[in-house]
């Protein structure tokens, strides 16, 4: 492997890595569509995106349909459930893995220099990310008002978990390609420039395209004072937090510098995402609160349901603590990020710091927006 690195070079080494292993699991596919693709690769990859997509509970393999699980019968084959198991796990992290070769490949190919920059000009595609998801939400809730996806599978199957993550980032590597390119060209002063303004103009396609489902459809409803609440609380909250580490640790921010603002607002707002959508939706006009979508959501307000009393739950909510475990871990990742990370090796500082940005704002930005636009 070493020599072969060394003879034709890392990046057409990775690439030809994913050729074979695309070619491999296809080939087996084709050979083996029982035990292979139905067994593994829709049981436990492509079925529990089409259960999603149709905001099913369980779907099932009868016979090369595939159907709810209450209308499949006894005989029906493998079922799928939304979410991942240990056996897509088993698959998702060493894909992932090679994708983040590749992206640390191209980042050399491409040469790019002034890291801090492109950290900001990525932010309107950390947010786009978390909007691009809520129209899969739109659509799963098209279906259960109209009984047809308003983007049909496999189409809608791209905006879903964790296929969306690819969307995105094919997105955003043609995004980041383009603009690199007009920098080059002499075309423009910086490639940020190009960058930031794709990212911002594919965000508010999507906004805008939520807003016209809310106003034209009856399965979405805009409310405008949560997205506002939830903003302004987020600003809130990661202003308070900035001053009280000016105030009483000022050495934390000393590598991230402001980049250490965006980390912390990007985590604010998926914490006051969840705070306002778990327990006060129905304050805002919502006929109901909404339902945790992660794990680590759902532990906390049940740990949090369990150890206070009904009485005082009813006045704070059960959600509350979630918004300082996200303000905590933010504050940690700038403390971790200290001079000597960025000076020993800045681009795979600012990479880490995007992907933490990524991880709170995308979640974040989801939860507030499905509440915002009633999906």
């Amino acid at each position: 492997m070493y020599e072969s690195i060394e003879r034709y070079g890392p990046a057409r080494v990775w690439a030809g890595v994913v050729a074979v292993l695309a070619v491999l699991v296809t080939l087996a596919a084709v050979t083996f569509p029982q035990r292979v693709y139905v067994d593994l690769i829709w049981q436990y990859y492509w079925g529990p995106v089409v259960a999603d997509a149709h905001g099913w509970n369980c779907v099932a393999w009868a016979g090369g349909e595939q159907l709810p699980c209450h209308e499949a019968g006894a005989d029906a084959g493998p079922t799928a459930s939304p979410g991942y198991t240990f056996v897509s796990y088993a698959g998702y992290v060493p894909t992932l893995i090679l994708f983040l070769v590749g992206i640390v490949l191209l980042v050399r190919r491409l040469n790019i220099d002034r890291y801090r920059a492109g950290f900001y000009a990525l932010f309107p595609f950390m947010l786009f990310g978390g909007a691009l998801r809520v129209v899969e939400d739109a659509n799963v809730a098209a279906f259960r008002d109209t009984g047809e996806l308003a983007i049909e599978l496999p189409w809608s199957g791209f905006l879903i978990s964790p296929l969306i993550y690819f969307t995105v980032f094919l997105i955003t590597l043609a995004a980041v390609i383009v603009s690199v390119w007009l920098e080059r060209s002499g075309r423009v002063s910086g490639y940020e420039y190009p960058l930031a303004g794709i990212g911002t103009g594919l965000l508010a396609a999507t906004v805008g395209y939520l807003g016209f489902v809310a106003a034209t459809e009856p399965y979405a409803t805009f409310y405008p004072l949560l997205l506002l609440t939830t903003l302004v609380g987020a600003t809130v909250a990661t202003g308070l937090t900035w001053l009280a580490i000016e105030r009483f640790a000022p050495s934390i921010n000393r590598g991230t510098r402001y980049m250490g603002l965006v980390v912390i607002w990007a985590h604010a707002v998926d914490g006051v995402a969840n705070v306002i959508g778990l327990d006060w939706a129905v304050a805002f006009g919502h006929g109901s609160n909404l339902v945790p979508k992660h794990p680590v959501n759902e532990a906390i307000v049940n740990v949090t349901g369990s150890m206070l009393p009904a009485s005082v739950v009813d006045v704070t909510g059960a959600a509350w603590p979630f918004l300082i475990v996200k303000l905590v871990a933010a504050v940690v990742v700038i403390w971790i990020f200290d001079e000597t990370v960025f000076e020993e090796s800045p681009r795979y500082a600012i990479l880490l710091m995007i992907t933490v940005v990524a991880v709170g704002l995308g979640p974040g930005t989801r939860d507030m927006l499905r509440a915002t636009f009633g999906v």
